[in-house]
């Protein structure tokens, strides 16, 4: 009963979301993490919970500083045991990419499953449309060949940074490959990863010579 309230919960909230983060993104993400986990062992009713919710108190999402709080109001309203409570907004804080600089690697295997399900919803094909749909959503330039990508140092860098969408490929989605945390997730990524690879190389094709 809790994960079908929880979805129907998620699914008002970001069904319009014109960001990359809308419902369909979280259902993607639910079923990567639901196939990672059933491979890895890990405890799919955790997975599945995280899942849904790992994107409610997500900081690029709201100008808002709620930490875990939304989550854990919406699982203390459904009278969710104390230790449910804790181990899911665990889960969820670990999971967000917080800059180059920034470790994010984790012991839990339920967090690992679900940091690997989101960072695969971030690269391949869908990858790429997602990141152009958000660097539009916050007026991001497409790409400038004068701006070059940033090596990120802390979190509070990485979530003031203003690049273009192109340079985040460099900031964060093909660093996703190597950070995988799973045996599943570093399989699924290969094949996306080089399609990413295979786009940026058209991408600069296609681009005109500066003058």
């Amino acid at each position: 009963m809790l994960l079908e309230e929880t979805e129907a919960f998620v699914r008002s909230r970001f069904e319009s979301d014109p960001s990359g983060h809308d419902w369909w993104h979280i259902f993607r993400v639910r079923e990567l993490a639901l196939q990672i986990a059933k491979s890895e062992g890990a405890d799919l009713f955790l997975v599945e919970l995280s899942a849904l919710l790992h994107d409610v108190d997500d900081w690029k999402l709201s100008n808002e500083d709620l930490g875990e709080q939304k989550a854990k109001q919406w699982l203390l309203q459904n009278n969710t045991d104390e230790d449910t409570i804790e181990r899911v907004c665990a889960i969820i804080e670990g999971v967000s990419y917080k800059g180059a600089g920034v470790d994010t690697a984790t012991n839990d295997l339920e967090c690992k499953v679900l940091q690997d399900a989101d960072r695969l919803d971030a690269i391949g094909a869908i990858g790429i449309a997602r990141a152009f749909a958000y660097g539009g959503s916050r007026g991001r330039v497409l790409y400038h060949p004068d701006i070059k990508p940033v090596n990120h140092s802390d979190f509070e860098e990485y979530k003031k940074s203003k690049g273009t969408t192109v340079n985040h490929f460099y900031e964060k989605l093909l660093r996703l490959k190597e950070l995988m945390q799973t045996q599943t997730g570093k399989m699924l990524a290969d094949k996306r990863h080089e399609f990413m690879l295979l786009f940026l190389k058209q991408f600069y094709e296609e681009w005109p010579v500066t003058r």
